[in-house]
């Protein structure tokens, strides 16, 4: 059924592309108009704004640089009422589809194009510029800005569908919150919600953990033993820190999902498969396409849907909320009498870089409702670097004088090491020396 509400705009000055891209939206969309460059544009906004907008990136033949098509990019984005903008660019430019996202593109496809993959960026789209609907399934991701209102909008469009969704975020942002949102909007909420972190498992037991194996099938293999496919069916599962896979291990999840069909170690014949793939990393976006990392065929498998959580720095609207809401969280849980946060002391959190996003929050008020002392809390009670910064330097985000205590400069470093990695724990773990569990442990210690 068409949505006679909705209107598209593809721009493209191939009118091969422009036509096969109007066909297929029209069965779901009445209105889907096309034009072939910027020169239209003017013309055709005076007349109305569509709610999304199909952008190529290069018009001229020859050129490759992708500026006429971020021009029209901020043209749009500069509108009182900015349509959702999807970037449309072969595979090789998949770097400049990324900078079309930082300067404001909802998504972006690779020509040629998935027909579904296209219609569900589509209406994935359209549903961030709709009203978010109330549903107990968001209740968990708390935050009122204007990207988590987004967020929820599309946990709530996207969740009662079967499509693939792929969540991307930095450590923190709260990945696993959003799949468990997007299990509880579905069709499967009463089945089973299994969580998998694909980058702690071993190359040599991945197939034994997801596919599961027989008895007698290997030395320790003692009892059969479903795997996480099987434990997971008519639900949910999540693939966590799926960009952390192993080479060889992904071309065995993709292929269980071609197949749906999976064989356990040991086992003479396959088992079809029933459920729904959630997955996520904080790898960085554009180092996911780079096919030494991932492979193409099985990302376009996981991405149906993309959802891009937002790193609490970007939301800072959020962060006052968040603060009293898990202060008053710990204070009951502690028997604590509640207090206010000092004035100096909230401008210094509401400058914080928060490099552990919510994670390291939720950490820095537990440690406060346990040590505070006095009538108010102070920064120093949340146990961040640096001393609290005078007003003026708190207004710019500044640290104030560094703290040279150890285990300050260990979080220092460890963040450091985080943020060369590009979050990649397994990376940051070689840099520091360390395996990935005592990493971890030192990122629970620190709040990060």
């Amino acid at each position: 059924m068409a949505d006679h509400a909705a209107s598209i705009l593809i721009i493209d000055d191939d009118a091969d592309v422009a036509c096969a891209a109007q066909l297929l939206l029209r069965r779901r969309h009445a209105r889907v108009d096309t034009i072939d460059g910027p020169c239209p544009l003017g013309a055709y906004l005076a007349q109305s704004v569509p709610d999304v907008v199909l952008l190529d990136l290069n018009f001229t033949p020859g050129r490759i640089d992708g500026h006429e098509g971020l021009a029209v990019l901020g043209r749009l984005r500069a509108l009182p009422n900015p349509p959702a903008v999807i970037a449309l660019t072969a595979y090789a430019d998949v770097p400049l589809a990324v900078e079309a996202l930082k300067r404001g593109a909802s998504d972006f496809i690779t020509k040629p194009w998935d027909n579904a993959r296209l219609a569900a960026a589509v209406a994935s789209a359209l549903a961030r510029r709709a009203p978010v609907p109330s549903a107990s399934a968001t209740a968990a991701l708390m935050g009122e800005s204007k990207a988590m209102r987004e967020l929820k909008a599309m946990i709530a469009s996207v969740g009662p569908t079967e499509a693939n969704v792929l969540v991307l975020g930095e450590n923190g942002v709260g990945k696993e919150l959003v799949a468990r949102a997007l299990h509880l909007a579905s069709q499967r909420s009463a089945n089973q919600f299994t969580a998998v972190d694909m980058g702690a498992l071993p190359e040599s037991t991945v197939e034994s953990e997801l596919f599961g194996h027989r008895r007698g099938a290997f030395t320790d293999a003692k009892e059969s033993r479903a795997g996480r496919f099987q434990a997971a069916r008519g639900g949910t599962l999540f693939l966590d820190e799926i960009g952390n896979m192993p080479i060889g291990a992904q071309a065995k999840l993709l292929t269980a999902l071609e197949r749906r069909e999976v064989t356990p170690i040991g086992a003479d014949r396959p088992e079809p498969i029933d459920v729904r793939i959630v997955s996520a990393t904080n790898v960085d976006e554009e180092r996911l396409f780079d096919p030494a990392v991932f492979r193409p065929d099985l990302l376009f498998r996981l991405n149906t849907i993309v959802l891009r959580v937002p790193p609490l720095r970007e939301r800072r609207e959020d962060i006052e909320p968040l603060l009293l809401h898990y202060l008053r969280h710990y204070e009951a849980q502690y028997g604590k009498q509640p207090r206010a946060i000092a004035g100096p002391a909230l401008a210094a959190l509401h400058a914080n870089a928060w490099t552990g996003n919510v994670r390291a929050l939720r950490h820095s008020c537990e440690r406060a409702t346990i040590l505070a002392a006095g009538a108010e809390y102070e920064y120093a009670d949340f146990g961040l670097p640096g001393s609290a910064p005078a007003p003026a330097a708190a207004a710019r985000g500044d640290g104030g004088d560094a703290d040279l205590r150890l285990d300050a400069r260990e979080r220092d470093t460890i963040a450091a090491a985080l943020a060369k990695a590009n979050g990649n724990i397994s990376h940051a773990a070689r840099m520091l020396g360390l395996s990935r569990a005592a990493l971890y442990r030192k990122l629970g210690k620190h709040g990060l």
